[in-house]
Formats: structure tokens, C-alpha cells, sequence
């Protein structure tokens, strides 16, 4: 069976030329997303062809130079048109990988970041400073997406009590549907509605949000596939991008008992406001920033001291 390959970076859908190995299969689908305005298509080909293989690294280099099967061609084809409209990897595969852990994503949920295992490092770590080793904490994630951070840090610490909020019905379907996945759903509760409003009356040690924090205006300058394919619900944070954060900070202003932690992911260059928001609050007395591997400052803690015995 002979195939024509559209890799001139157009419309056309990917095919293979056959016959050919696995190495080769990589090769015209590395060059046709390359071609396509892929970056590092290279990559992205092994990662979907293994995918449609259902094989591991190891495999992956070890049937190289066998023939690929041909069962699988059509599928990796699919895979291969789809990336190279734009069409995240993630999204492609259903799945994204957070802490080692494997999560289902769909365009109902933002794709997890690396950078955000770093907000849930920084919130273990502070946590493990103010609260004894089995205090049953009780914490929040506020547009909880795919679950990536509530299931987690439930994982992480099986005696916390979790909360996980999102305003679209469809995110929290998967949010649940990952957390019967991983054996997670038992210490978590959900509650569908807009930040915290479902949380009214509701104690919590530990406020956790990674908001939508893109400004309005810089919508248009994202890559495709962020702009084209990630919810914008889940993006767009207003004017300015803080809108949330400002959002967030006034319904706690009505609240009677406030966390001893609130910990937020944000934007590049939003550190400094996100963390005057928190400092005009007064309730927590330090303000911490945490930069990502790139040294953007790319989380805001804020912490009341407390007594680790007093609870």
C-alpha cells in the first residue's frame, strides 16, 4: 500500500508513505509538523506515535527498525493532522501528566503546567511548617480544571479533607472522573459554582486558585495552541488579567473565619499587584513569592502565622 505525504506545511492531511518502520513513520511525521509550524515536532512525533503504540520509551527505541504496524497507521495519521493544526499534544492523547501522575484532559479543562507542582511543592511545604504531620486540614482549590492540584495534594496527604470548586459543570465531570482514577475521590468534595461562592460559611485552612489571569488584550498574541484550543473560561482574567484575584480577595472580606494560607499561580509581571492585594487585606501576616524554573515569579503564598499545636 503506497500513500502520498502532504508535508508541505498546508491544509492537506498527514499521510504515510509505506511501506516503512517505526524510525521512519517518526521521521515524515517529525517534517511534517515541523513543516506545519510545529515547534520541536520532533518530539511531539515520538510522543504520539508511541501513544498510538501504546509503548513505552524503552519499546519506543527498542522496535525502531521493525516495521509499524499497520493497525496503528491510521490512528497516528489522525494524531499527526490534528497536531499540526494547533491541536495540543495533550489534548490529542486525552491525557497530561502532573506529580507523576496521569491525568485525563479534554478542551473542557485547561491542559496542567509544570510550573503549577510547584504551587503544590510550596503549599506542602508550607503546610508541613504550621500543622502537625496528621492535622485533618481542610483545603480548597478554586477552579479546580482537570483536578491536577486537589488530587494531589489529596494523594499527597490523604488526611487532608479537600474541596474542589469550578464554575463549568463539564470541568468538574473530569475533575471527578480523575479523582475515581487515581483513587483520590474519597477525602474530596465538589462544589460547582463561581470562586468562591460556594465556599460561603465554609471553614478552610487552605485557600489554593490558578485562576484565569491572561489579559484581554493578550489573548490574540497567545500561541494557537493555547488560543484556538484551551477554554477561554478558564483563561481570560479581565482587563488586566487580575480580576479573579480582586474578585476572590473582596468575598473573603465578608467572611468570618479566613485560611491561614491562601497560595495563587498568576501571570508574568502580576507578583507584585496579586501580592499588595493580600497585604491590603491584613489578615496574613507574610507574603511569599515563588518563581518557576524559568525565574518568572509565577506564585503568591500568604500565611498567618499560627500555633502548630493549636489544632
Amino acid at each position: 500500500m503506497m500513500r502520498t505525504c502532504d508535508g508541505d506545511g498546508s491544509n492537506e492531511p498527514f499521510h504515510l508513505v509505506w511501506p516503512l518502520t517505526v524510525r521512519e513513520a517518526w521521521v515524515q511525521a517529525s517534517s511534517y509538523l515541523s513543516n506545519s509550524g510545529v515547534e520541536d515536532g520532533a518530539h511531539h512525533a515520538e510522543l504520539l506515535l508511541r501513544h498510538v503504540l501504546n509503548w513505552d520509551r524503552a519499546a519506543y527505541l527498542l522496535y525502531l527498525a521493525e516495521s509499524l504496524p499497520e493497525e496503528a497507521a491510521a490512528a497516528f495519521e489522525d494524531a499527526i493532522s490534528r497536531r499540526s493544526q494547533g491541536e495540543p499534544t495533550q489534548y490529542v492523547m486525552g491525557e497530561a501528566y502532573f506529580y507523576g501522575r496521569r491525568f485525563e484532559v479534554s478542551k473542557d479543562v485547561l491542559i496542567p503546567r509544570p510550573e503549577t507542582e510547584l504551587l503544590v511543592e510550596a503549599v506542602l511545604e508550607e503546610a508541613g511548617r504550621m500543622w502537625a504531620s496528621e492535622t485533618p486540614v481542610i483545603a480548597a482549590d478554586i477552579g479546580t480544571g482537570s483536578g491536577a492540584i486537589v488530587c494531589t495534594l489529596a494523594l499527597e496527604r490523604p488526611h487532608w479533607n479537600m474541596i474542589g470548586v469550578d464554575i463549568s459543570p463539564d470541568a468538574l465531570k473530569m475533575a471527578q472522573h480523575n479523582a475515581e482514577a487515581l483513587s483520590a475521590a474519597s477525602s474530596i468534595e465538589w462544589l460547582e459554582g463561581d470562586l468562591l461562592l460556594p465556599l460561603e460559611g465554609r471553614r478552610l485552612d487552605i485557600l489554593i486558585s490558578n485562576p484565569p489571569y491572561i489579559p484581554e488584550e493578550d489573548m490574540s498574541g497567545l500561541q494557537r495552541e493555547v488560543r484556538d484550543f484551551e477554554p477561554h473560561l478558564a483563561l481570560v482574567g479581565g482587563r488586566d488579567g487580575l480580576d479573579p484575584y480582586r474578585r476572590m480577595m473582596d468575598m473573603m472580606k465578608g467572611w468570618s473565619e479566613l485560611p491561614s494560607m491562601i497560595a495563587f499561580e498568576l501571570g508574568q509581571g502580576q507578583a507584585g499587584d496579586v501580592a499588595r492585594l493580600i497585604e491590603e487585606h491584613g489578615h496574613w501576616t507574610s507574603v511569599r513569592i515563588v518563581k518557576d524554573l524559568a525565574g518568572i515569579e509565577r506564585h503568591v503564598l500568604g500565611i498567618k502565622s499560627i500555633d502548630r499545636d493549636e489544632r
